[in-house]
């Protein structure tokens, strides 16, 4: 029997999050996975902003915006012609350090996560199979089983599912899945080759009956090709080959392929489960919660899921808040999945719908407008802090409180820049902070000391009141950069009662 504070199954990116967030606050951790060795395919591309954001807190961010890929424009194609081409670049300008959209595929996300977990001290156990558990008061006892079906027990405070779709986790804590599965067939190629449509840039082709979408993966020469199967070839998806569906990829624009480097079919589930939470057990990522690849939402959902999990589990395993704070868990993460697959599956089912209508909507009117409503600031702020997760905030949920400024509890804190930097510079480690933009008084200056939170204090200026703050408010950030607390009047005594509400010990 190998004991842990944590047992997390499952090792793509939340698991790895998972893990390396919970050393990283001092908890001991183990981490298994079923499979030999990390993903070998791209799967997932899109890191977005809110990501970047919290893994600078790591130092992870630079890594990933070195090893990976911008996207500087959208173009719109309509049956094989080139309609629009919309400039992307700083889309979020002012918003946050990471304005833009970014590729970094899933298997080199992943081998930098391996790697830096084992610079922590920490190994993947591979080819360790979850097949059970049982709760025993304070603790579990799972049950995983070697390539040589000898099985071992693993004691653990908490057990984590971060094991995909088809979770096993979730399976063994009895939670249902429901939600449903679209009808079309759609096939993904990560491809190398020459075309106009592999610039470096993201194409969209639309036509009567069909998408192509084109994700570049490198500056040019190489993209991820992602395309809808009609007819009757839907019928016999699991034997197709590229070549079966790659004709309208390479009439309409053009496509010479030189290499295919990945080739599958599937089929776009939504589903969201209904508890995150049972007992000793959670479920994050893919777990927890399957949409349709719209937005590049997936993975960034499951990260998400992670770093918030992580920083409630370090702190009720060092005696820093009681077991309830965990059901915050799922207070939070939830209500956000449900929204997203809901919003996720409304512009899926717009893009693929049948009918005349349908089509013309498609071919027709979204290529036309399209480029009329990028041009409009508004918009284009909505689709970013849409699409980036920075407008995800967590107000209504009941481990945060306040209001200064224009910022509530459970907010993203707004991000501003100054001469020396900017506001969301990480930590030697993360931890609980508090922010005030001009003057932090004598006696909170003293409770930060006492309690061992880092008091960062900003000179005030114009472009902290244009992103909605308050002069000399105190904002207590949570570990993961979420505003607890919003005081505009500030005193050691709304600090103190905001503690004792939440039965927190810093």
């Amino acid at each position: 029997m190998k004991d842990a504070e944590v047992l997390i199954v499952g090792a793509g990116p939340s698991g790895l999050v998972l893990a390396l967030w919970l050393k990283a606050f001092g908890v001991d951790v183990r981490i298994v996975d079923a499979a030999s060795g990390p993903g070998t395919t791209s799967r997932a591309l899109a890191v977005q902003a809110r990501t970047l954001e919290l893994y600078r807190q790591l130092d992870l961010a630079q890594p990933v915006l070195d090893d990976g890929h911008p996207i500087q424009f959208f173009n719109v194609w309509s049956e094989g012609q080139h309609r629009a081409r919309i400039p992307l670049g700083a889309i979020g300008a002012g918003l946050t350090p990471y304005p833009f959209f970014h590729i970094y595929p899933q298997d080199r996300h992943e081998r930098l996560l391996v790697e830096r977990l084992a610079a922590a001290g920490l190994e993947v156990e591979r080819e360790r199979t979850f097949i059970g558990f049982d709760e025993h008061g304070d603790h579990v006892e799972a049950r995983l089983v070697d390539p040589d079906d000898n099985e071992e027990r693993c004691s653990a405070r908490w057990l984590i599912g971060c094991d995909g779709a088809r979770s096993a986790v979730r399976t063994a804590i009895g939670v249902d899945f429901p939600g449903g599965t679209y009808r079309q067939v759609f096939y993904v190629a990560d491809i190398e080759g020459d075309s106009p449509a592999l610039n470096g840039e993201l194409n969209l082709d639309l036509d009567e009956s069909d998408i192509l979408a084109v994700f570049a993966t490198a500056p040019r020469g190489r993209a991820r090709l992602v395309g809808t199967v009609r007819d009757e070839r839907a019928e016999r998806a699991e034997t197709l080959q590229f070549s079966d569906v790659s004709q309208r990829a390479i009439d309409n624009l053009m496509i010479s392929v030189h290499m295919v480097n990945w080739f599958s079919t599937y089929r776009v589930h939504h589903r969201v489960a209904e508890h995150f939470r049972r007992g000793r057990a959670f479920l994050v990522g893919d777990a927890g919660h399957i949409h349709s690849p719209a937005g590049g939402q997936g993975m960034n959902t499951g990260i998400g899921d992670a770093i918030n999990l992580a920083w409630k589990l370090a702190a009720v395993a060092k005696g820093q808040a009681p077991e309830g704070l965990l059901d915050s868990y799922e207070a939070e993460r939830l209500p956000f999945a449900r929204r997203l697959v809901d919003t996720t599956d409304r512009a899926f089912s717009l893009l693929t719908a049948d009918g005349p209508i349908a089509e013309i909507i498609r071919t027709g009117i979204f290529p036309r407008i399209m480029p009329l409503v990028a041009k409009l600031p508004a918009a284009r702020e909505f689709l970013f802090r849409t699409i980036s997760q920075t407008v995800l905030h967590y107000r209504h949920a009941p481990l945060n409180a306040g209001r200064a400024g224009k910022v509530h509890g459970g907010d993203r804190l707004p991000w501003v820049r100054f001469e020396t930097g900017d506001n969301f510079g990480p930590l030697p480690r993360p931890g609980w902070q508090a922010h005030v933009y001009g003057s932090a008084r004598p006696d909170l200056q003293a409770w930060c000391a006492l309690h061992g939170v880092a008091l960062r204090q900003f000179d005030w200026h114009a472009d902290c009141a244009a992103a909605g703050l308050a002069r000399d408010a105190l904002y207590l950030l949570r570990p993961d950069t979420y505003v607890g607390l919003a005081a505009g009047s500030p005193s050691p005594d709304v600090l103190d009662d905001y503690l004792r509400a939440n039965a927190l010990r810093l």
